[in-house]
């Protein structure tokens, strides 16, 4: 069941849509707050699939649109202008819940913990999935000096054949930050797809990434 409305920026009107409608106006506990990746909006099947399963997993759960994307425009953003419309709707959905989670596909996800660390959102915990470490065209890794000054539990969903986000480096950066985790998805690539040589499917990822992450959560959030 979902829930479509509108949250006003300093950068224009997007979207916002609920995916468990009933939660609206009361406090449910733990909420997600899901963003999108730098190439697909909350409309992509990926981002549907996964949220079906935190719903179903019991958590509020929302996803959004950077103004590029709401705009109908391919680039992303800047990061500054992608941190301000993030940081209004946290702030618009947070007082629906007790505690807040922001998570993100790829670019969202960073995005979100940059808005973290730099105390613009008051989040009880980040979900990276798919940490984009390494940008697409390039050899050295992103800094995420940023993220070690981060007491939030932090949670890394990561493929084990994610070439934007090597299983190895994740994993030191994992335990580099104050509160880290690592959920290894088993041959999956940057979207945790994998092979079907592998015998496991995108459904069999994505349950996996979302067990991962209602455990976590039960630990380190709840």
């Amino acid at each position: 069941m979902t829930g479509e409305a509108t949250v006003e920026t300093g950068h224009g009107t997007v979207p916002l849509r609920t995916w468990s409608a009933d939660t609206v106006g009361s406090k449910t506990g733990i909420g997600i707050l899901v963003a999108h990746g730098a190439g697909a909006g909350h409309d992509h099947p990926w981002i549907a699939a996964m949220c079906r399963r935190l719903v179903d997993a019991g958590f509020a759960t929302w996803t959004f649109e950077y103004a590029y994307m709401a705009a109908g425009r391919r680039a992303p953003d800047r990061l500054p202008k992608l941190l301000d419309v993030h940081e209004v709707v946290a702030a618009t959905v947070s007082p629906e819940v007790d505690r807040l989670v922001l998570a993100g596909k790829s670019m969202g996800g960073r995005v979100g913990g940059h808005l973290v660390a730099d105390g613009r959102a008051d989040a009880a915990g980040l979900v990276y999935l798919g940490y984009p470490l390494v940008p697409l065209g390039k050899s050295e890794a992103r800094d995420t000096t940023h993220l070690t000054g981060v007491a939030t539990p932090q949670l890394f969903v990561s493929g084990t054949r994610d070439r934007m986000g090597p299983i190895d480096l994740i994993d030191a950066v994992s335990h580099a930050v104050p509160d880290g985790r690592l959920v290894a998805i088993d041959d999956g690539d940057h979207s945790l797809v994998p092979r079907k040589s592998s015998g496991r499917t995108l459904d069999d990822a994505l349950d996996a990434a979302v067990g991962g992450i209602e455990a976590w959560v039960r630990e380190r959030v709840g």
